[in-house]
């Protein structure tokens, strides 16, 4: 197993603890269905993706997960108030054009929001900047810039920021080390390399 398979297991364990069984899940940048598939799989749950990448939904089709091609937020736009128990958006807040309205939409439609993203103010990618002086180049950003993701590095303390900012309660929390693994209590900005938030609004 890779170290990067490795870190998405953890990644969708954590998100399964918190999700409960039988509920309807929308994976808002399903990508292939893996984080579904695993739901589906473990909680029995109702699941549904979306993504603007024909192979990646064609990939969960294959896999037997519903999953629509399209623009999130339409898409989302289409559902009542509170439809969903729960909206993902793992790995994808840092590649929206406007994550405040996806999250706000998100709220919306869904009784709660789980938000995982890598902590770009994680000491190594400070150091790495600090050093060289260039975009970080590592196993999580693996392109130089101009041919890159994220388009909106994102931090702890941007995304607690922007929670307080529109009001939005942070019910739950995982801060994981720079092994994606072991939990990061100490300066989760500083030392922890990914983050996962579950809230509500």
């Amino acid at each position: 197993m890779t170290k990067l398979i490795e870190k998405r297991t953890v990644d969708m364990r954590i998100i399964g603890e918190w999700v409960e069984p039988g509920t309807r899940v929308l994976d808002l940048g399903c990508g292939r269905g893996v984080l579904l598939d695993y739901l589906v799989q473990t909680k029995q749950v109702a699941a549904t993706g979306v993504d603007l990448d024909f192979a990646k939904i064609s990939a969960c089709v294959r896999r037997g997960v519903s999953a629509y091609q399209g623009d999130m937020v339409t898409f989302m736009r289409t559902f009542a108030e509170k439809h969903f128990d729960r909206v993902i958006c793992s790995r994808t807040v840092h590649e929206l054009n406007d994550p405040a309205e996806v999250i706000l939409e998100a709220l919306r439609v869904g009784r709660s929001v789980t938000v995982g993203f890598v902590n770009h103010a994680f000491w190594k990618n400070r150091v790495d900047a600090l050093l060289r002086g260039r975009k970080a180049r590592n196993a999580v950003y693996t392109t130089d810039w101009f041919e890159s993701r994220p388009t909106n590095p994102v931090s702890i303390a941007d995304f607690e920021h922007f929670c307080a900012t529109k009001g939005i309660t942070i019910t739950r929390r995982a801060h994981l080390g720079g092994d994606w693994k072991s939990p990061c209590h100490t300066r989760p900005n500083f030392f922890a390399g990914y983050a996962l938030y579950d809230l509500a609004k």
